[in-house]
């Protein structure tokens, strides 16, 4: 089970640990536990207590009310409120919960509500990649695991893929047609995904390779579907080579094809030489970049 100190509560839920300590002490509203060492502590049943407190107090129902409330009250108020008005912070808060609890059902409603209500789009941009940034807060306090990152993934990337089966293929003979792969060391599943999607909603084509694509392979398909565009992500180092190497072979590969780089390791790439090489940093770049054709 994961433990929390103070400030691991006041960075996961937004409240101010001053307040926190204040609630504690003048309303019991959680307990911290102590070590044997006499350290204070917090367990996952305050956290989420803590995120239900945080959305009723948004919505101006006073901590002395919140704080008589047994905790059947304080779900149930929190999903009225809920129901009533979806601010983009409970919305956080309600994928956290949700992916805490493995709550399949919950999660699938947050999202759908959003996709049907601003699209894809502003979904991935307004909400999930917001809440993937909260994610890295909950790894580096071990609040979650492996399991619950196989949970959310798998989700997303299956609302991702259904909005992309949504779009038409185009008939577009001359539609511009854009490669998309990954080398065999990177896992970027579902930011390639969002790609094919940013793409085909243009009305282009997408010719998604997959993983373990070789720059080998990407020659042939290159000289079989004269693309336009290819693009990857590159975190990690392929084949043991620099980004600066690997670039320069894909450079070479590619000869005049624009070829579109994001990631850690991409950003490093000194492009002064590499005339087809493009760096994408930020969804605005990738969609100026995108739109450029």
């Amino acid at each position: 089970m994961a433990v929390y100190q103070i400030k691991d509560l006041e960075n996961l839920t937004g409240i101010k640990a001053h307040t926190i300590r204040i609630w504690e002490k003048r309303y019991g509203v959680i307990t911290p536990k102590r070590t044997q060492t006499n350290i204070r502590y917090y367990e996952e049943d305050d956290l989420k207590k803590l995120y239900n407190v945080a959305v009723l107090t948004r919505h101006g129902i006073r901590i002395s009310k919140i704080a008589s409330m047994t905790d059947s009250d304080l779900i149930e108020q929190v999903a009225e409120v809920s129901e009533i008005e979806d601010l983009s912070k409970n919305q956080l808060d309600g994928l956290t919960l949700s992916m805490i609890d493995l709550n399949e059902y919950k999660f699938c409603k947050i999202l759908d509500k959003n996709i049907n209500q601003l699209g894809m789009y502003h979904t991935m941009v307004e909400l999930i990649y917001p809440f993937l940034e909260k994610l890295n807060l909950l790894w580096v306090t071990g609040s979650i695991n492996q399991i619950h990152e196989y949970f959310i993934s798998n989700i997303i990337k299956n609302k991702i893929s259904a909005s992309i089966d949504a779009i038409p293929n185009t008939k577009d003979e001359s539609a511009k047609k854009f490669i998309l792969y990954q080398h065999k060391d990177e896992t970027q599943d579902l930011a390639m995904l969002f790609m094919h999607y940013l793409i085909k909603e243009r009305n282009f084509k997408v010719y998604n390779l997959g993983k373990d694509v070789t720059i080998e392979d990407l020659c042939i398909a290159k000289s079989i579907i004269k693309p336009d565009c290819i693009y990857t992500i590159i975190n990690k180092r392929p084949n043991a080579l620099s980004g600066q190497e690997y670039a320069q072979k894909l450079s070479i590969c590619m000869n005049e094809t624009v070829v579109g780089l994001s990631g850690l390791l991409a950003m490093q790439i000194d492009i002064s030489t590499l005339g087809n090489i493009k760096i994408l940093s930020g969804i605005n770049d990738t969609n100026n970049f995108i739109n450029s054709f």
